[in-house]
């Protein structure tokens, strides 16, 4: 599947040095990237827990905005 990612500059162009001196792609990088913090992550993981939080959402503080506020930034 095709994504977008938005990098910070500095960040892309250590990326592509570093893909260039392994002799790899971007993609490779980050899927590695990827695959490493997702196995760390799921020896704690719990599908329960997730969905719950999921279900629940998360509090950021403030007032809920209306649809007129949220189109008006």
């Amino acid at each position: 599947m095709k994504t977008t990612i938005d990098l910070p500059e500095d960040m892309l162009r250590r990326t592509k040095i570093a893909a260039a001196k392994r002799r790899t792609t971007i993609k490779n990088l980050v899927v590695e990237g990827l695959e490493t913090v997702l196995a760390r992550d799921s020896s704690n993981f719990d599908p329960d827990v997730a969905l719950a939080r999921l279900r629940k959402g998360y509090s950021l503080g403030g007032d809920p905005l209306s649809r007129d506020e949220v189109h008006a930034r």
